[in-house]
């Protein structure tokens, strides 16, 4: 699929404002996972928007802007989501207020249903020590979930050079867990090429990655990485876990 055949096959305002059966969906990643796998990531987000107008959005942690500002340049005022855990660092907060004054995008902040005072009124303080995979379900995973209901597709920014654990992170695929298209633009982009992309577009970048926080989730479970390390490595350190189930 070409730039300008996939430009041409849309209108992203008002298209599909209905949502498709999951035999659709299904079938949708099907045929578009092994044709798009070796596209640039502009032409997977056109095709995104090609196919699910209003019914897609962008997701964005904030560690940086690297993926909103491709969404942008695809189709001004996508809808891109970030999750408010309550627990972010001030400086992710600071990045996603300048995404939104910056970017020609709607950025959805989204949370969860109790807040961290309510949270540990029930629970007991410091749930994330305690029992993280509960913390990350109540405060990350069900408010992502509940959220992505007015979607049928929605693009993260995995990259296979993360971590081996997202090797096979496909471009286009499906999310069974909450029944949707998941796409990756970014999953085959080295760390190289972000930063190429960061330094010719001047996109926003979360400074805690100058700090030594090149992956960066909620601060009472992420630390500082020595150079050399894998770069996720500072994500609940210590402990057996590596993801907080978005992406399992």
């Amino acid at each position: 699929m070409t730039a300008a055949t996939a430009r041409a096959a849309f209108d992203y305002r008002g298209a599909h404002t209905t949502g498709r059966s999951e035999e659709e969906l299904q079938d949708l990643v099907r045929h578009a996972g092994a044709e798009l796998e070796l596209a640039p990531a502009e032409i997977i987000l056109e095709w995104s928007v090609a196919t699910f107008g209003e019914r897609f959005c962008v997701t964005s942690s904030m560690g940086d802007a690297v993926l909103a500002h491709l969404a942008a340049k695809v189709a001004p005022g996508i809808d891109v989501v970030f999750l408010d855990t309550g627990y972010h660092f001030a400086e992710t907060i600071g990045t996603r207020d300048a995404v939104a004054a910056t970017l020609p995008v709607n950025l959805i902040t989204i949370t969860p249903v109790q807040s961290v005072a309510e949270q540990d009124a029930q629970y007991g303080p410091d749930l994330y020590a305690r029992d993280p995979d509960k913390c990350c379900a109540l405060r990350k995973v069900r408010p992502l979930a509940e959220s992505l209901s007015h979607y049928d597709a929605w693009a993260t920014g995995l990259r296979r050079a993360e971590t081996h654990n997202r090797v096979i992170a496909p471009v286009i695929g499906w999310d069974a867990g909450k029944r949707k298209v998941k796409v990756s633009p970014l999953a085959r982009w080295s760390d190289e090429q972000v930063e190429r992309y960061v330094a010719e577009n001047g996109v926003l970048v979360n400074p805690l990655q100058y700090d030594g926080y090149p992956s960066i989730g909620c601060w009472p479970c992420t630390r500082r990485v020595a150079p050399g390390e894998d770069p996720r490595s500072g994500r609940w350190a210590g402990m057996a876990k590596t993801e907080c189930g978005i992406h399992v």
